[in-house]
């Protein structure tokens, strides 16, 4: 997506973990004295105490469950509308609350996630929203201090094929996720965490080469031409300064950026923002990249009136001016500067739009 709402007019949302302290919270009191509180409140990492509606309860023979649909707000987010189903039950003495996967809760597989292998892919957040709900449940209801809190999500297992969840190593379903407790529309943020993530994991997995690519075709055939784990492959999109500023601070000894020629000519420019709300492609700062790699100045005149930078590679690669490769090296530059010493090598790939490469640095 190039051009984006206005984030202003935007409505914003609420995320898994928040929706899940709801229903839980909610499923606490409906255990304890029978009664689900429909709106339920929680209390957010922020301080916010927003309310929500109960879309489903159940009582069980011992525990009940409580659902709460989430509302992602204008974000376009692949769980916006899915259900928060979550039940409390009794857990052994002195066990605290344990918290389990449910249908539809993926389980972490790999290390280097927040949470260990063959727990439930619920985060660190939202389990201590869940506990401070559950406390303040107590406070106000009694109730026990431990209990088995389960959570899943209808629909979980197909939702979760649109996320990055299989790469990362979390199986079966969704993560419960958030740290604020509140989704903002088209926010960065959400990309550039999965992209940490993806390096955490590929480097717990003893993995020394990782490459980050700026789409699918450039994805697909950087992974053909260094026949690379899908765990070393790192979909940062536009984001290439917050993959490399991560691995400045946690190194991987190579690293490989991938990417079409207009995004490569971008991070030439000195941009770690690739998107275009960050700039245009520069045509004159490309018009002297041809000059350097030895075009005509007929033809580098012609540059900056091109309708795009895609049509300037193609006229180059008819005249046989390599001009890809000067691309890759200054955009190697740049990605040197970002990366600072958290990689021994750095490498850059410029792939045209078909997968082919043109420009190696």
């Amino acid at each position: 997506m190039d051009e984006m709402p206005d984030p202003r007019t935007l409505r914003r949302g609420w995320t898994t973990g928040t929706c899940a302290t709801a229903a839980a919270k909610a499923a606490f009191v409906g255990w304890v004295t029978g009664d689900f509180p429909d709106p339920v409140t929680v209390t957010l990492p922020g301080g916010q105490t927003p309310a929500f509606a109960l879309a489903r309860t159940e009582h069980h023979a011992e525990g009940a469950s409580a659902g709460v649909i989430k509302d992602a707000g204008d974000d376009p987010d692949a769980t916006h509308g899915a259900m928060l189903w979550v039940t409390v039950g009794p857990a052994p003495a002195g066990a605290g609350i344990r918290f389990r996967a449910g249908p539809g809760v993926g389980t972490v597989t790999k290390p280097g996630l927040p949470i260990p292998p063959g727990e439930p892919a619920i985060n660190p957040v939202p389990r201590e929203m869940i506990r401070l709900a559950l406390a303040e449940a107590r406070g106000e209801v009694g109730g026990p201090a431990d209990a088995t809190v389960t959570i899943s999500i209808p629909g979980g297992e197909i939702i979760a094929l649109s996320t990055l969840n299989g790469r990362l190593g979390i199986v079966g379903g969704l993560s419960v996720l958030g740290t604020t407790g509140i989704v903002i529309p088209f926010s960065c943020a959400a990309w550039i965490h999965s992209i940490h993530r993806g390096i955490d994991v590929a480097r717990a997995a003893g993995l020394t080469h990782i490459a980050g690519a700026t789409g699918t075709t450039s994805e697909a055939a950087v992974q053909r031409l260094l026949d690379l784990p899908e765990t070393a492959l790192i979909e940062m999109g536009d984001f290439v300064g917050g993959m490399l500023k991560y691995i400045r601070r946690h190194p991987v000894p190579t690293v490989t950026i991938a990417g079409g020629f207009a995004k490569m000519v971008k991070l030439g420019q000195g941009m770690i923002d690739l998107h275009s709300r960050a700039g245009p492609v520069d045509m004159a700062w490309l018009a002297d990249r041809v000059r350097e790699a030895g075009g005509e100045e007929a033809f580098a005149g012609w540059v900056p009136g091109a309708n795009a930078a895609n049509e300037v590679l193609v006229e180059a690669e008819k005249r046989g001016v390599k001009v890809a490769d000067v691309v890759a090296e200054w955009a190697w530059r740049t990605a040197v500067g970002a990366v600072g010493g958290g990689a021994e090598r750095v490498e850059v790939v410029v792939f045209d739009r078909g997968g082919g490469v043109v420009g190696r640095r």
